[in-house]
Formats: C-alpha cells, sequence, structure tokens
C-alpha cells in the first residue's frame, strides 16, 4: 500500500507546536508519510506547504470574530476544497475548536477518517457541543485525563494521549545561555511577560504587564524583563515596548526558544492558555491574567462552569498560580501577586513543587504523547483502507 497522506489544519501557535510534534512521530512510523494544510512556522520546518498563512485563524472571542468572518469563511471554503481535492487518507485538525469543526461538518460525510486533536472544553462550558462533535469527528484525541466522561457519555470514540508539554525537557546550557543574553552585566532578577500569542490579546495586556513590571522595578533596580514572541507579533511587540525605561529583550522564536526564555526568567506574568503548562514545565513559577471583550467576557461568564481558567490550576484542582481575570486583571493586584514570587523563595518554590506534580498526570507511556497520538491516527488510516484481495 502506498503512503498515506494526512491533511493537517492548525489554527495557533500552540497547535502548531503539537501539529510539529505529531508530524515527526508519524514519519517515524511511516517514513513516506506526505502532509498538506494549514500551519505555521514548527509545521512548515517540518516540511508542510501551507495553503495560507496559519495567523489568518489566530482569532479568538466573539467580537474579535466578527471583523475578521469574511477572511475566515474563505479560508474554511479554500480548506474544504483541497481535502476534497487531495483525497488523503486522514484528516487532523488541531485545537483551533470554531474552525476545525465547520471543516469536519463540512466535510460530513468525509471520504476518509476525521481526527480532532485537543478536544473542545466541554467540561469548561457549551457542554451540548459534545453531541455535535461526535455526529461529524471519527476519533478525538485527548490531553487531559478528566475530559474522558464527557465524551463517553455521547458515545465518542477517544484516545488519551496526554500532553507533549509533559515530555519535554529543557536544556540547562540553552537556559543559562538566554539568561546571559537577556540579561547581561545586570544582576536580575529576570520578569518573563507573556501578553498572549494574539494581536488582540497583546492589545489588552502587554500595556498592563508594562505598568506592572515598572512598578516592580522599583527597589529592584536589576530587574530586567523578557519577552518571547512570535513572527507575526515580534513587530507590534518590538514597537509597543520602545519607550520603556527597563532593560527589555523581545525574541522571536519557534517553541523551544520561547520554553528556553520562560525557564530563564526568574518569575512570570501570563495570559490564560497553554502557556500555563509551559511555565509549568520548566519551572517557572507566575502568575495567570486575562482580559477579554467585555461582550465577550459577559457572553462567556454565563456559560462557563469551571472555578479555574488556568490548566495547571484545573488539574491541581487549586489555585496553584494566582488568577486575576476581566476587572480582577489590574496593576495594583498583579503587582502584589508577583512580589512574593520574586522576593521570597519558598513561595517560589512551593509553586514549583505542585506544579511538578500537576504536570504528572499528562504523562503518558515511554513513547511520549505525539507518539501515542500518531498510532492512533494511522489505526484510524488502517481501518478505513481497502483490504488487498487474499488479506
Amino acid at each position: 500500500m502506498a503512503a498515506p497522506l494526512v491533511f493537517l489544519v492548525v489554527g495557533e501557535p500552540s497547535g502548531d507546536a503539537l501539529g510539529a510534534g505529531l508530524m515527526r512521530s508519524l514519519r517515524r512510523l511511516e517514513p513516506g508519510v506526505g502532509f498538506a494544510g494549514v500551519g505555521g512556522p514548527e509545521m512548515e520546518a517540518e516540511g508542510l506547504h501551507s495553503l495560507f498563512p496559519m495567523s489568518d485563524l489566530a482569532v479568538m472571542g466573539v467580537m474579535e470574530v466578527l471583523p475578521r468572518i469574511v477572511t475566515i469563511a474563505r479560508r474554511l471554503r479554500q480548506t474544504v476544497a483541497a481535502v476534497r481535492e487531495l483525497r488523503p487518507d486522514a484528516v487532523v485538525t488541531v485545537d483551533a475548536q470554531g474552525f476545525s469543526y465547520r471543516v469536519a461538518r463540512r466535510l460530513h460525510p468525509a471520504p476518509c477518517p476525521v481526527i480532532h486533536y485537543v478536544a473542545p472544553t466541554v467540561w469548561a462550558w457549551k457542554p451540548w457541543r459534545a453531541a455535535r462533535v461526535a455526529a461529524v469527528v471519527d476519533r478525538l484525541l485527548l490531553l487531559f485525563p478528566f475530559e474522558t466522561p464527557h465524551w463517553d457519555a455521547v458515545g465518542q470514540d477517544t484516545v488519551y494521549v496526554g500532553h507533549t508539554i509533559a515530555d519535554q525537557t529543557i536544556d540547562p546550557d540553552a537556559r543559562r545561555r538566554w539568561r546571559r543574553w537577556a540579561l547581561g552585566d545586570r544582576p536580575g532578577p529576570l520578569l518573563c511577560l507573556l501578553p498572549g500569542s494574539r494581536t488582540s490579546e497583546i492589545g489588552r495586556h502587554l500595556a498592563l504587564f508594562g505598568e506592572v513590571a515598572h512598578r516592580l522595578a522599583t527597589g529592584r533596580p536589576g530587574l530586567s524583563v523578557a519577552i518571547p514572541t512570535l513572527e507575526h507579533t515580534a513587530d507590534m511587540v518590538s514597537g509597543a515596548t520602545a519607550g520603556w525605561t527597563l532593560p527589555v529583550r523581545v525574541a522571536e522564536g519557534g517553541s523551544g526558544s520561547r520554553r528556553a526564555a520562560m525557564a530563564a526568567s526568574d518569575a512570570a506574568m501570563a495570559v490564560s492558555g497553554t502557556v500555563a503548562l509551559d511555565l509549568a514545565s520548566v519551572g517557572t513559577p507566575h502568575v495567570i491574567a486575562y482580559r477579554a471583550n467585555p461582550v465577550t467576557a459577559a457572553i462567556v461568564r454565563r456559560m462557563i462552569t469551571v472555578r479555574y481558567a488556568s490548566l495547571v490550576n484545573l488539574i491541581a484542582g487549586r489555585e496553584v498560580n494566582p488568577e486575576f481575570i476581566q476587572q480582577d486583571c489590574v496593576a495594583e493586584k498583579l503587582q502584589a501577586a508577583m512580589v512574593p514570587l520574586l522576593d521570597d523563595p519558598r513561595a517560589a518554590d512551593t509553586q514549583r513543587a505542585i506544579m511538578k506534580t500537576a504536570l504528572s498526570a499528562l504523562r503518558v507511556g515511554p513513547d511520549g504523547s505525539s507518539m501515542l497520538a500518531a498510532r492512533s491516527i494511522l489505526e484510524c488510516v488502517e481501518r478505513r483502507r481497502p483490504r488487498a484481495v487474499g488479506e
């Protein structure tokens, strides 16, 4: 049988990292495997020729989507048309829940297995989505162990593959190089700011984070700031921080560079999202903040069913990393939460210990999460392929 063609659809940087790892694992299992679809720089480095820039899909929130709806609709038609033309052996959508669901719905009934990697957060809000997704998706690859019952209830085929972040390690030399580059001759501390991967998130958080950093610099004359960013946001971040009086290092790069920056830092402020798991995996104490468009926030608040925004806090079942969401997301409160993480080694070590325990729940098998996901996808492909005569 010919090597399979896998069509991938990814819409945001965290999915790009997952997709790149998946491509590497699929290639190990099936050396001749081919790839097509939509992805970001990390997947392109693995050989994917993206149909269009992944950043066209990197939008989150009701009010944020509206100005981009024409572009997103065009990209949806383009993606579905490419699948129908290429007739791949599997379609794998990664995160980007709204876009991924619409791709699956347009393709249904699809001529090949449709697998979704990173399940919609039905455990947090809009639980009715589970039945809707199960109607058009053949298999879900789950990152978190607490998700399974929500999908069993609607008869969805699922495989718990854990999270790749739990499999990753940090190179001590890379950490030291990054810290030396960021601090120069200054004594520290080094504060990592992670205001989001979308331009709308950066617009709402970067100035606030900068205000907090300047407040923290009072009494800490050696404090410097590191801001790891992405290609499509680097100019925006550099321009916005040009007038800061603090030493700032803005670094553009993939997930490896971002993790090195996080690991090199003494503490961090970050928006809610996968970045919390990244920070936990490198042992960097942090606080979580998030400001959404007020209309989006009002809608989400009515539907949310969980206590915490941070994935680390959700896994631990307690507030390990302080959260400041919406009206609580103000400079005074963020500053107060950051002070002990910078000044009290016991407070920082307590966070590190609990984060390490929480992250261990996402580790599966000796081969790691990406390999388990790749095997699951190839199993779906094999199931649907016609059998040769005599088999």
